[in-house]
């Protein structure tokens, strides 16, 4: 013989959840198809496809298209919580990597590149309101600050970079992909773009250890 807990009930046992450390299994269902989304999303956005489309990413995430609308209600709400997603993942890696001058140039270089494969994901951010779209910015570069720091203390940066010059290294990167005349071109000339950036950033230091960094599912 089996036996239900009345809905009152139900409701009792996720307050005792919450009060004993615990969290109801909703929060948790709610809190994995959260993250199904957003890795979901950030492998569409890596795509080619000119248009983000919520049903792919809703099948991509395993979820109903309904679910996927409870957490965010269009694409540019999606594409703002990415953003967010791929700077706690680059907040991530560089603190992982702070004591090692390499860290630096690493975070630049998977930053540059982020807006090279992520062209949907950059062009909805757009589509953000620009007190959204500054807070972001102002994000990754508070992240970048102190490698930065590090990177120049150890000679490898050039001592006269500030953190606000970071932004007008977006700006040129930006500004080559979207000059492309076809996407294929826009990758190969935006890599060369970032090469000769970083070049100009940096000096010449050997070691392996200053590989791009993963700052999300791309």
């Amino acid at each position: 013989m089996t036996s239900s807990l009345p809905a009152s009930n139900v409701g009792h046992s996720e307050e005792a959840a919450v009060l004993y450390g615990a969290q109801p299994a909703r929060r948790r269902d709610a809190q994995r198809n959260r993250a199904a989304i957003l890795l979901a999303a950030c492998e569409v956005m890596t795509s080619q496809q000119p248009v983000v489309g919520m049903p792919e990413i809703a099948r991509r995430a395993g979820i109903g298209q309904a679910t996927l609308y409870r957490h965010f209600p269009d694409r540019v709400a999606l594409a703002g919580a990415v953003i967010g997603h791929l700077i706690d993942g680059l907040e991530s890696c560089v603190a992982a990597g702070r004591e090692q001058p390499a860290t630096f140039r690493g975070a630049l270089d998977a930053i540059l590149r982020v807006q090279v494969t992520m062209r949907p994901l950059v062009q909805l951010s757009r589509r953000l309101d620009s007190a959204t779209r500054g807070r972001y910015l102002r994000r990754v570069i508070t992240v970048l600050a102190d490698p930065l720091r590090r990177a120049q203390e150890d000679g490898r940066v050039r001592a006269d970079l500030v953190p606000a010059d970071l932004v007008l290294l977006f700006g040129m990167v930006e500004g080559v992909v979207e000059s492309a005349p076809t996407a294929g071109e826009a990758v190969i000339a935006a890599g060369r773009s970032i090469d000769l950036a970083l070049d100009g950033v940096f000096r010449p230091v050997s070691t392996p250890s200053e590989a791009s960094l993963r700052i999300g599912k791309l």
